[in-house]
Formats: C-alpha cells, structure tokens, sequence
C-alpha cells in the first residue's frame, strides 16, 4: 500500500486562502506564512470541534485551524461536506514550531484523542466526514506517519483491536470551514461536544520519534474519560505553571 511513499512526487502544499482570520486562543493569523522553523500537517480525528482544541492546547503549536480535505469537490460549505457526497473529512490544520515540539508529539496525541480503528465513524458521528485521517505535507513526515501508525497497530492488537482505518494520503487540497468553526469550543455559548472515542492505548517509541515535549504535559489528558477534551480548559498548557503546581 505505502510502497510508492518512500519515493513520492514532489509535495507541494496546497492550503487555500483563508480571509484574515485570528485564532480566538492563540491570537495568531490562521494563513500566515510558515517561517523556516515551522511545519504543517492536516488531522482528521472525528469532529474537528474537539480536536482542534487538543491540539491547540499542546506547547510549541503556533496555529489551528479546521477545515476540510480528501475530496474531490471545490469549495465545500459545511453543508455539502456533512451531505456524504464531497468524500472531505473533517480535519485541523496545525502549524508548529520544531524547536519546541516534533511531530512524534502530534503523532502521539493524534492517534491516542480517537479510536483510528472506526471505519468511517467516531462515537456517534457516522459519515465519511467523520473519518480517522492524516494528510502530511512532506516526505519526512509521510514516513514518520507510516512509522507511528505501524507501531500504533501493534499495540492495539495486543489489546485485540482491530485494524487501523486512517487514511494517509498527501498533496490534499485544504478548504478553511467556515469563520464560526474556527476554535468553536473556545467561543462563549458554544455547544460543548466531543465524538472522540479513546482506546486508552498510549503510543510509545516508533522508528524515527523524537518526542520533545515533557511527561507532565499529557497529564493534562485522561483517556479513560471518553470526550475528555471537553473537560479542560481551553487555554495551552503551560509546563511552567504545571511544575509551579507541583
């Protein structure tokens, strides 16, 4: 399946334009260049209300945004994605600084917030918009993708899960949702929710990781309570604080 990645076209990133917008938390542009220090990769883990924020909260993330991707239909609305028809999943963009995290980080909290193993689903979204999905950006990160996922699947076995179900596929087209799904649980009156469905399993050392970020950071999440991210609080965790709490 993956034997062509190791030797891809060459990737060009096709984020579309978004207007001027600013994250609610973050305060940074959500299109604003990439500096020389700084990546970006596309999660579908469910609905992306949810996800955005666990990733947002994660130290040494520059920017979040959700969107849509892995269709075939130019400029979806929300409503022609939740149709079934455009084959886009929901996903988060998410922007980071490499000094300060790596993407094994991003790996870790992705395939641990859901349960990659749901076909087409998480919890009670079902639809093809609600599929497990990463969409990398260059080819180091398609190989250190294919590496976690790899090992992932190993560990879910010994617990008898069955097969991973996430799509990995790069060179997607990205289309920003619309302004009011941007950090949507941050958002006064936002409806709290959450469809991710955790397996508990916590990924370990995969070929290629160089994890950056501190044990203590994911204390701040407990994946024994399904939708777990709705319990925090929105703004990113801060190391220092932690140990000041110690």
């Amino acid at each position: 399946m993956f034997a062509n990645w190791l030797n891809p076209k060459p990737i060009k990133n096709k984020t579309m334009n978004s207007k001027e917008w600013f994250h609610y938390v973050l305060k940074t542009r959500l299109n604003e260049p990439l500096n020389h220090d700084e990546e970006e990769i596309f999660f579908g883990c469910g609905c992306f209300w949810g996800a955005e924020k666990g990733f947002w909260k994660l130290p040494g993330v520059k920017t979040t945004a959700v969107g849509y991707a892995g269709g075939d239909f130019d400029n979806p609305s929300y409503k022609d994605v939740c149709s079934g028809r455009t084959g886009h999943s929901e996903v988060v963009k998410v922007v980071w600084n490499k000094k300060v995290i790596d993407l094994s980080d991003l790996l870790k909290l992705f395939w641990e917030c859901h349960d990659p193993t749901q076909y087409h689903r998480q919890g009670n979204d079902r639809g093809t918009q609600y599929r497990s999905a990463i969409f990398p950006t260059n080819k180091n990160q398609i190989e250190l993708v294919i590496a976690s996922k790899e090992r992932y699947q190993e560990l879910l076995s010994l617990k008898g899960y069955g097969a991973i179900q996430t799509e990995i596929s790069n060179n997607q087209l990205f289309y920003y949702a619309e302004e009011y799904h941007q950090q949507y649980l941050a958002k006064p009156g936002s409806r709290p929710y959450c469809s991710a469905m955790p397996t508990q399993i916590l990924l370990d050392n995969f070929k290629g990781s160089n994890y950056k970020l501190d044990k203590l950071i994911w204390s701040n999440f407990d994946w024994s309570i399904n939708h777990c991210i709705l319990r925090s609080t929105i703004e990113p965790i801060s190391l220092t604080s932690m140990n000041k709490n110690k």
